[in-house]
């Protein structure tokens, strides 16, 4: 990292997984993090990591909790990783925190989804696409982007968009879905999908916070797209699991959840080249034959939160 970029605090906002790793990244080069999470197991995962911790709730009405979070020493950079809520088409959870916020940061970084493009019947697509999400998962986070360039608009900090796929990695595969036997599309009939692995996220918003240009937005993926069912298949044979049954998508509407069937109506595929071409990023897994072996390595990130997530169910 150039050191006349390099920030001296950074705040990471829904320090989960991704966000646990992008913390090592950045603790790795001298900078001072403070991640905040939800509960009190997140917390104590994030100091077995050697992550300071900061515990709040996001969803907190009381206006003067809010402020008293949100107050303290100005970070340089915020990370934006928290989920919005999961009803509604506005991202409270974000406006909430920037309106407590007393000082701006230099940089925002907001992790968006690529659902704000809704379905591109398969076709590439890079940043210039409209927005046209198709849910209110996608319009949640489209509002999260409107609120954080209207924030940057307003303070004069530079705001940044991250566009995500499905993210991937040790502890996030498709265990539990596999071992159910939940059907799968038809591979003719699968719609496209985009993946990334949870390292080369952290590295990616590392990589635009440092070099993106700003009001930017950014798709973030490994650039080799396949189907979705292509990935489970794929994601079975890894874990020894039996494949998925295949069925038609008639069949999937009267069968699947509204939520899974959320994710098989929109088919598109990522072009990155801003990222890749412009900003020189590349991604350490390219792809899934290179990715998904390391999901079964041994992996300190995906340990320790699992075994705090473990003790928090046992203890209740």
């Amino acid at each position: 990292m150039d050191s006349n970029a390099q920030p001296r605090r950074v705040w990471i906002i829904g320090c989960g997984d991704v966000g646990c790793r992008l913390a090592l990244r950045l603790h790795s080069i001298g900078v001072s993090v403070l991640g905040f999470v939800r509960s009190a197991a997140s917390a104590s995962a994030l100091e077995r990591l050697a992550i300071v911790a900061q515990e709040w709730d996001l969803d907190d009405t009381d206006p003067k909790i809010r402020t008293a979070a949100a107050r303290g020493t100005a970070p340089d950079w915020i990370f934006y990783f928290a989920p919005p809520p999961n009803v509604g088409v506005t991202e409270t959870r974000l406006r909430a925190f920037l309106a407590a916020r007393d000082e701006p940061p230099k940089r925002l970084i907001y992790l968006s989804t690529s659902a704000v493009y809704g379905d591109c019947a398969g076709a590439w697509i890079d940043e210039t696409a409209p927005t046209q999400p198709q849910n209110d998962r996608g319009r949640r986070r489209l509002d999260g982007e409107h609120a954080a360039l209207a924030y940057a608009a307003r303070t004069g900090c530079s705001a940044l968009i991250l566009r995500v796929p499905g993210i991937y990695g040790p502890g996030r595969l498709p265990v539990a879905r596999l071992r159910a036997g939940t059907p799968v599309l038809r591979n003719e009939e699968s719609p496209y999908t985009n993946r990334i692995h949870a390292d080369d996220l952290a590295a990616a918003a590392l990589h635009v916070a440092e070099y993106g240009a700003a009001g930017a937005a950014y798709n973030v993926s490994d650039g080799q797209p396949t189907t979705m069912t292509d990935y489970f298949l794929r994601c079975a044979d890894l874990l020894s699991l039996a494949p998925p049954p295949q069925i038609s998508l008639i069949e999937a509407r009267s069968r699947l959840s509204p939520m899974l069937m959320s994710f098989l109506e929109e088919s598109r595929l990522l072009d990155t080249r801003r990222l890749v071409e412009t900003l020189g990023w590349r991604a350490q897994y390219r792809d899934l034959a290179s990715g998904l072996p390391t999901c079964l390595a041994a992996d300190v990130v995906a340990e320790t939160l699992h075994a705090s997530q473990a003790q928090a169910v046992a203890a209740q």
